[in-house]
């Protein structure tokens, strides 16, 4: 199994537009994508980090997750312009 934890800084003002449109992207992502297991954003309450927004990614193997990643551009088309340029990502690999 092979994880990739994600980090998004969403622009100033744009998270309940952000929050909304990943609620149609992700259903899409999960029934199009068979070797996604988990695919599941996350908000982060609290001052620190507020504007930021974690996805927890779950692939049976690496050519699930490089099938996931290849089209990221065109599947987060109406997401990414409500972020802050780049992405903290993490590539994880199951201990047990």
């Amino acid at each position: 199994m092979v994880c990739l934890i994600a980090t998004f800084t969403v622009k100033e003002g744009k998270m309940e537009e952000a929050v909304e449109v990943l609620k149609q992207i992700v259903p899409k992502i999960k029934e199009s994508e068979p070797g996604c297991l988990i695919y599941t954003p996350h908000t982060i309450r609290g001052r620190k980090n507020k504007n930021s927004i974690v996805f927890y990614e779950k692939y049976v193997d690496d050519e699930a997750m490089k099938a996931h990643t290849d089209k990221i551009a065109t599947t987060l088309a109406d997401f990414l312009p409500l972020c802050e340029p780049g992405a903290d990502v993490k590539t994880c690999f199951e201990i047990i």
